[in-house]
């Protein structure tokens, strides 16, 4: 008898242990687990914040409705910080000391992120593929809790520029940014490239976010003898400075964006004012594969659900919630910030979504490895190369 007390004494204690162990997860409960994001949706990559968030709780919904990942129902917390950094401070503060996030998904805005790292990482909190392609996503230290999906913009605009210049033969570079670390990157790279790519790096000019003339800086580039301009800048303001060149005539010049560019509404202006901007991606545009079994039952789901067109952006929402799932099931029941480390960190897959292939290792926490290289034609993007990093 005293020994069959003993035993149930110990399974006690050995349940109470996990119970509490499960406990000290920030975000993890018996019956839920809370992800979030910090996102732009409602200033100027609105057009990239609110369908990554749409997609994103789409694909947290199905899960849900299918009874949850073992036992959990995903609580997806979604706060709108304009593209301004004070608001973007005060979200992730909220998400991470008051809602008390597991992890953060598909957060908007490269010094928005580098902000949250600061009230993250004390906390020990994921971020998982931010919306920005900064290289400072992936710190050479304290790396474990960050997972990007994709190439850096660094490594886009330079396998954007040695496509061009190779394909095209032309030699005088030039660059428009904003002077944030988003803009920064961009410019760096093409300046410090630009000759190893066997390209002369001219001139560039710098913008404000909300800045909508850019004849005075369309007319100086075009005078400086730019033959190639790497843009980083907001979504209209790419649009406006490709029309500027246009109705001036400088229709010689090749305009490439990255990642930050690469949206539907950018190829689908009307009167083709876009048609032969390039960017170099990190994934396979949506629409052109549209009629694949795949993409087609994202865009039905996705229209049924919101009453409006899918797009490159709601894409990525929906597969990083995807990689979420996978992740949480591959952890297992007992979820801890371990488990869940080491099941992202196993993850090798085939994205057929996004069209690219997805993996995760200890010492790598980028999942794709290739660049993508696009034009815009006839109101679309369309893939014209890859290149393996």
């Amino acid at each position: 008898m005293k020994r069959t007390m003993k035993a149930v004494a110990g399974a006690m204690l050995a349940l109470g242990l996990a119970q509490a162990a499960l406990a000290q997860t920030q975000g993890v409960s018996d019956s839920e687990v809370v992800i979030g994001s910090v996102n732009d949706m409602s200033g100027i990559f609105a057009a990239i914040g609110v369908p990554a968030m749409n997609g994103a709780a789409l694909r947290f919904e199905q899960a849900n409705a299918a009874g949850g990942v073992h036992g959990r129902q995903i609580k997806f917390i979604a706060e709108d910080m304009g593209y301004q950094l004070p608001r973007a401070t005060q979200a992730y503060n909220k998400l991470v000391n008051r809602d008390k996030v597991f992890a953060m998904i598909q957060s908007l805005g490269t010094p928005h992120n580098l902000a949250g790292f600061q009230v993250m990482d004390p906390k020990g909190v994921f971020n998982i593929n931010p919306l920005t392609a900064a290289r400072e996503m992936l710190p050479h230290d304290n790396f474990k809790t960050k997972f990007i999906g994709f190439s850096s913009y660094y490594d886009q605009t330079v396998a954007g520029l040695r496509y061009l210049a190779k394909e095209t033969g032309l030699k005088k570079v030039c660059t428009m940014y904003l002077p944030t670390d988003f803009g920064t990157e961009i410019s760096s790279a093409t300046k410090e490239k630009a000759a190893e790519l066997g390209l002369e790096f001219v001139s560039e000019t710098t913008h404000k976010p909300d800045e909508q003339d850019f004849v005075g800086a369309v007319q100086k580039l075009k005078a400086d003898g730019c033959q190639i301009v790497t843009m980083a800048l907001g979504v209209r303001a790419g649009i406006t400075v490709v029309g500027t060149a246009k109705q001036m005539g400088w229709t010689d010049v090749k305009f490439l964006a990255t990642s930050a560019g690469f949206l539907e509404a950018v190829a689908a202006v009307p009167g083709g004012v876009t048609d032969g901007l390039y960017a170099a991606a990190g994934w396979v545009d949506l629409q052109p594969r549209k009629g694949d079994p795949v993409p087609a039952a994202f865009v039905k789901a996705y229209e049924e659900k919101y009453g409006q067109p899918a797009t490159g952006f709601a894409m990525l929402g929906y597969s990083t919630a995807d990689i979420v799932v996978r992740a949480l099931e591959a952890a297992g029941k007992d979820l801890n910030r371990d488990s869940f480390l080491a099941a992202m960190e196993q993850l090798d897959f085939h994205d057929e979504l996004t069209d690219m292939h997805m993996k995760y290792t200890p010492d790598n926490h980028q999942g794709a490895n290739e660049v993508t290289i696009s034009i815009v034609k006839d109101g679309m993007w369309h893939l014209i190369a890859r290149e393996t990093l």
